[in-house]
């Protein structure tokens, strides 16, 4: 895949496809009318690992590497995960701040030259009731199917990249770059982070 093509979009398509032992993710740059059009990364997470990594693919061949992101610990909430290229050197790292994901999911996504970006849930109130839907009878096995959205800003204010869940029961999500200097691959790996361990 061209580095440079990849780099120069803006906005692209995540969905999730559930299977019985690993979550699917494809992510495709959108068509003109919004639909899916060109495929650009693959990913699968197996479910209950206990060191995670997930490799994003070109596409459903599994031949060529995009990037791919693995926990420096095991069974940690707290963990950084370090994001690799397609040659497995360093190209940034992203962990989830515990703390602070207690009320409302907070991200730190980190490029080197470009600084620390953290992205929080936008809405106070579906964070809360993201966080109700998990213990009520039944309906906590369901997936959550009302919209949510995260702003990764740096320096608390200028915008860098939004993650835009869509309504419905199968996660899929609208992926915004605003700051043009943010690397795609590490947006891509943080969003499919965002569905695969948003429970860890």
């Amino acid at each position: 895949m061209d580095f440079n093509w990849l780099q120069a979009q803006n906005r692209f398509l995540v969905r999730q496809r559930f299977t019985l032992m690993v979550n699917k993710y494809e992510v495709h740059t959108p068509g003109p009318d919004g639909s899916e059009q060109h495929l650009v990364a693959f990913a699968q997470q197996k479910r209950m690992a206990f060191k995670e990594q997930v490799t994003l693919y070109t596409d459903q061949t599994k031949q060529y590497a995009l990037a791919s992101f693995k926990a420096r610990q095991r069974i940690d909430l707290g963990a950084t995960y370090d994001i690799t290229d397609h040659e497995g050197r360093p190209i940034g790292s992203f962990r989830k701040d515990f703390k602070r994901s207690l009320t409302s999911s907070t991200w730190h996504l980190e490029q080197p030259g470009l600084g620390v970006t953290t992205g929080t849930e936008r809405n106070q109130t579906v964070a809360i009731l993201r966080r109700v839907w998990g213990f009520i009878p039944f309906l906590g096995d369901l997936p959550f199917a009302w919209p949510y959205h995260f702003d990764f800003t740096a320096g608390g204010a200028h915008p860098v990249f939004s993650v835009i869940k869509k309504f419905g029961l199968r996660d899929k999500y609208v992926v915004e770059i605003h700051d043009p200097r943010i690397d795609r691959r590490l947006v891509l790996a943080q969003a499919v982070a965002l569905d695969a361990l948003q429970s860890r």
